[in-house]
């Protein structure tokens, strides 16, 4: 099936040099030139979105912000320059890789490659499981449900539980995690994952659940049976 992605850039001779290299690769294009626009666009439910960070009326990061509510798909960043703390701010609003300008074309066709095939096979995941008489998971609709009510997750939280809960018992280090969310990680995106666990433990807990992802001190984190 034909993917479809949404690039998001103000500059429109890098739109419409993306818009044709990967139309030539089999991809249907949606092009929107601002920030505004990518925003209304994103309602097309794109199967990844290219989204440039500095644009003039409202910037990368604030649309992801806006659109991570109610759009799944991987969102990879362009921009010309990129340090920890503006990737910790990337991550934290939802997005899911950084592509610094300039770049080569092939290597971010082949990320995108990568994180379409990634998303395939989060999709093999579909199906339910009840962990007790009340808690539920539900792959396929990606929710996590407490006596019959929904606990709102974030794509990347949800991702967490899903990777977890689907190696229950088994422990996964920080950058193990990041890299199987994200890419390869350096020691401050590291507390991306920290903050994460954080706020799918309070949600659980606000839910009246039991927390079900331990910390192992040192090591890092599995779901508990």
């Amino acid at each position: 099936m034909q993917k479809t992605l949404l690039i998001i850039d103000d500059e429109k001779d890098m739109g419409t040099m993306l818009r044709r290299y990967f139309e030539r690769n089999g991809y249907r294009v949606l092009l929107a030139e601002n920030g505004l626009a990518g925003i209304e666009k994103a309602g097309k439910q794109p199967d990844l979105i290219l989204l440039d960070i500095n644009m003039p009326d409202v910037n990368g990061i604030e649309v992801c912000r806006r659109i991570r509510g109610h759009v799944t798909c991987p969102i990879l960043f362009l921009t010309a320059r990129v340090e920890d703390r503006d990737k910790l701010e990337g991550f934290a609003a939802g997005g899911d890789d950084y592509v610094v300008k300039p770049f080569s074309i092939d290597e971010l066709g082949a990320r995108v490659e990568a994180h379409l095939r990634r998303e395939e096979r989060s999709g093999q995941t579909a199906h339910r499981t009840l962990f007790d008489d009340r808690f539920v998971i539900d792959y396929t609709a990606r929710q996590v449900r407490f006596r019959d009510r929904e606990i709102p997750l974030k794509p990347k939280e949800f991702a967490i539980v899903e990777l977890l809960s689907t190696h229950p018992g088994q422990l996964f280090s920080k950058e193990r995690i990041f890299e199987h969310l994200w890419d390869v990680a350096s020691e401050a995106e590291l507390t991306v994952i920290m903050e994460h666990i954080s706020r799918i433990r309070a949600k659980f807990a606000q839910a009246g659940c039991k927390p079900y992802i331990q910390t192992v001190w040192g090591s890092g984190y599995k779901w508990v049976k």
